[in-house]
């Protein structure tokens, strides 16, 4: 593991150095990954490890993300089966599963842990919250993680183009003396920018309350807010939409991410410098008791159990696609459809 200072802090990493992928095709040599569930992190990480040249076989109830796994060049019978075929056939379950799904496929993929598999999560969820879960993994088998930082998609795109998604790592049980091994071995093979050591726990409370915050819950709060508040003072769609989103996915994004965002604010005008620093202040105060509570109940298992609940009712999904397709249909989101039309490389 290599050393680095993070904001003043050693961590311990493991980067592509330290952990070559030839090693980790020789620490998984004589093992079958079997990626069980082809929907959100299943796509990306099955196909990422099998062009890396590990063994790989995908387990997917029949249906639309079957016939998706198909279309991806997954062959029913050799590379493609059902979950129960797919886990009896792995020594690495890689239960990939939605985190309210799991619960309902966990009794087929437990009757298939003999000893000495691996059974690999990229959340910490069900293990986290076993008592609401049921997920208890039997004694003999290793209990790993890698957790992508990063959508499926992502990690799929950016290994395409020679890049990677960083992840967090953790041993939650180690029965045979190789779960860090095989778990440092998979997260080179799905193509991990680097790896960071975590536990089940801090990886399930940072990621709901990243996921809920500053990813997607908070950003979408915040920019709505600010183009409501546009719209209401008598700017237009446009313009409200380009001063909101516009500039800060094609412009302003980009710069913090290459340098950080003291030198974002050095590469802005005095006038934006200005307000930048002077108002980040009220922002964060307004904000900091917002994202306290959401810790909360992350931490008390509040929000798990409203993702189960929520996620497990009958007609889940019809009433998710109502919610999405009136974000879609808002006004703001209308207008960005209109606005990426525009943008030169659409020409």
């Amino acid at each position: 593991m290599a050393i680095m200072n993070f904001g003043g802090v050693e961590e311990e990493v493991i980067t592509r150095e330290e952990f070559s992928l030839g090693k980790a095709r020789e620490v998984l040599k004589n093992e079958t990954i079997a990626i069980i569930g082809y929907g959100v992190q299943g796509p990306g990480q099955a196909l990422n490890l099998k062009d890396n040249g590990f063994k790989v076989i995908v387990g997917q109830r029949p249906g639309k993300t079957y016939e998706k796994a198909v279309a991806d060049g997954w062959v029913p019978g050799e590379t493609l089966f059902d979950i129960d075929e797919a886990c009896r056939r792995a020594t690495v379950i890689a239960f990939l599963v939605s985190d309210a799904g799991q619960i309902a496929v966990w009794p087929t993929v437990k009757q298939n842990l003999t000893a000495g598999k691996a059974l690999y999560f990229s959340h910490g969820f069900g293990i986290t919250y076993k008592d609401r879960t049921g997920i208890v993994p039997p004694a003999d088998v290793d209990v790993i993680m890698v957790a992508p930082k990063g959508s499926g998609t992502s990690l799929r795109r950016l290994f395409l183009q020679g890049r990677g998604v960083n992840s967090s790592f953790a041993v939650y049980q180690d029965a045979t003396g190789r779960a860090e091994q095989r778990t440092l071995a998979l997260g080179i093979g799905i193509g991990s920018g680097y790896l960071f050591k975590t536990d089940f726990k801090r990886e399930v409370y940072s990621d709901l309350t990243g996921e809920r915050g500053t990813l997607m819950g908070a950003i979408q709060g915040l920019l709505l807010a600010q183009y409501e508040t546009l719209r209401e003072h008598g700017h237009s769609p446009s313009e409200a939409f380009n001063e909101t989103v516009e500039e800060l996915t094609q412009s302003l994004m980009p710069l913090f991410a290459e340098r950080g965002m003291d030198w974002m604010y050095a590469n802005c005008s005095t006038t934006a410098q200005r307000g930048a620093l002077d108002w980040m202040g009220p922002f964060h105060d307004a904000t900091k008791p917002v994202f306290e509570k959401l810790y909360e109940s992350v931490a008390s298992g509040e929000e798990a159990q409203i993702s189960i609940d929520s996620n497990s009712k009958p007609g889940y999904r019809e009433g998710l696609n109502r919610e999405l397709a009136a974000l879609r249909e808002s006004e703001m989101w209308r207008t960005g459809a209109a606005v990426r039309k525009l943008r030169p490389e659409n020409d």
